[in-house]
Order: structure tokens, then sequence, then C-alpha cells
């Protein structure tokens, strides 16, 4: 099973860090993503709940979907999809915290299992993705901060 979780103060508001967190758009400019795009907009927002985005990050593609969408402190997602390796993702959370100061705390985590027939490959796909996404998440982070 792979956990992440990176927490991160962005010195930037908290609107800010929430609309750059929650446009689909905005990925494909994330050094971490290649190509972002909306397959279906959301119920009452384009990329609130009931969204379905693809998120291409080198050569794997995920399908996530928005499930719940509070402006501007909580998004989760489910990743119902993902190529070329399977998935069970059991957890997609990004938190947003107004500090007061101009400044936001950031928590994203997102847990799951890379889904193989080799348990002992899957925990080694694991680890992988436990790594690559905390690297992906924190660069994303980094990024939104410094624009």
């Amino acid at each position: 099973m792979f956990k992440i979780k990176v927490e991160r103060i962005i010195k930037k508001p908290i609107d800010e860090v929430f609309e750059a967190l929650s446009d689909h758009a905005s990925y494909g400019s994330f050094k971490a993503v290649g190509v972002a795009k909306l397959v279906t907009e959301g119920d009452d927002e384009r990329n609130g709940v009931g969204a379905l985005r693809t998120i291409q990050t080198g050569p794997v593609k995920f399908w996530e979907r928005i499930t719940a969408f509070e402006r501007p402190t909580h998004m989760q997602y489910q990743i119902e999809k993902a190529r070329p390796v399977k998935m069970q993702h059991d957890k997609g959370i990004i938190d947003l915290k107004d500090l007061g100061d101009g400044t936001t705390r950031v928590t994203w985590v997102s847990e799951g299992r890379i889904v193989v027939p080799l348990p002992l490959i899957g925990r080694l796909l694991d680890r992988k993705m436990q790594k690559q996404g905390t690297v992906g998440f924190s660069s994303i982070l980094k990024a939104i901060e410094s624009r």
C-alpha cells in the first residue's frame, strides 16, 4: 500500500491556492504533470463534484473523479482508473487552511495500492508510487508558491 502525505505552507492566499489545485487546466503547467484534460464537467462547478479529469505524468495516465469540493478549504478525488498500471485508490484529499497572514497550509493525502498478481512486485511498485507521488505533489505546491 502507498501512503502519500505532503504538507506545505505556501505564501499565497487560500483562494489562489485552491483555484490552482482545483483547476484542471493549471495542472499542465506543472513540471510533474505532462497533460491534464477535463473529460466531464462537474455538477455545479466546472471542476467541482462529479468532474472527471485525466492527468498524464510520464508514462502513467490517471482518471480522477472529484468527489468533494468545498471552496476554498477542501477537495477529495478518487482515481477510477490508471494505465498502464492497475490501481486501487482508497483516498485522495486536499485540505487547505488560511493561516491569516496571506499564507495557506496545504495537506495533500493519497492512499491506495498498485494491483499486480505478484505481491512482492506490488509492494515494490507501491514504494515507487509513494516516492514519486511525494516528489510530484511537493513539486506542484512549490510551483504554485513561485507563481
